[in-house]
């Protein structure tokens, strides 16, 4: 049985595949000794090998599954030449971990780590429509024609967002309801309709809610995880 080279290096918990992609261009992966083409597949006794350390599969690995309150100012990245503010060094996790998508930089809230490269790009692939709720502050005071047009789609990035759930919670808050994630969307959003974000906070992914403090990390419930199975039986991954 042969895999994907970036497939592999996701499947084996040592990176996610965007990251596998980066290094694999950066030339610090090689197969047998030789330095791979994107693309090139992996077969049973061949030597993997990043940045001269030997990755292998293993058989008894646990699997990691963790809920993360990211602090505003922590970078989503497994890169730690991004330092002191990468998420990896901030986790200090003993196993090899990679956050499963983004929050940017000034944004904070619920995000998931993970050794499991199958779950982790089921969860990604866009087209799953998987809710990620967010609490969003913005400038100045929002009113009912502001949550009508950011729920029936809004214009940036040369697409129209998908139709969403928008709810007031204050003069200037409220709660959205997401199922694409395209790159900073909430607040391009907002700053099409004129409005500035002040804070943003992801307060749910899926059905793992954020009920830790920031900073602090726990494990999936074993409810949770199996409801996010539940969630995840038809979904695709991002490469078949």
């Amino acid at each position: 049985m042969t895999t994907r080279i970036n497939k592999y290096l996701s499947e084996v918990g040592y990176c996610s595949r965007r990251v596998a992609d980066r290094l694999i261009e950066e030339k610090k992966v090689t197969i047998n000794g030789k330095i791979p083409e994107m693309g090139t597949k992996v077969e049973e006794g061949d030597q993997v090998e990043v940045e001269g350390k030997r990755i292998e599969k293993s058989t008894n690995q646990k699997k990691i599954y963790l809920a993360f309150n990211k602090p505003v100012g922590i970078v989503c990245t497994t890169d730690r030449r991004v330092e002191p503010d990468n998420i990896i060094d901030f986790i200090k996790y003993p196993t090899r971990i990679f956050p499963i998508g983004r929050l940017d930089k000034p944004s904070e809230g619920l995000i998931f780590l993970t050794n499991d490269g199958d779950i982790l790009n089921k969860i990604l692939r866009a087209r799953n429509n998987h809710e990620k709720e967010y609490i969003v502050i913005v400038n100045r005071p929002i009113n009912r024609d502001f949550i009508q047009r950011m729920s029936n789609g809004v214009e940036i990035l040369d697409t129209l967002t998908k139709n969403c759930f928008v709810k007031q919670l204050g003069l200037k808050k409220f709660k959205i309801i997401l199922t694409q994630g395209l790159n900073r969307q909430i607040r391009r959003m907002c700053e099409s309709l004129g409005y500035r974000v002040k804070s943003l906070k992801r307060v749910r992914i899926m059905n793992i809610k954020l009920d830790i403090p920031t900073g602090k990390y726990r494990e999936f419930t074993k409810e949770e995880l199996l409801k996010l199975n539940v969630l995840l039986e038809n979904s695709s991954k991002i490469f078949d």
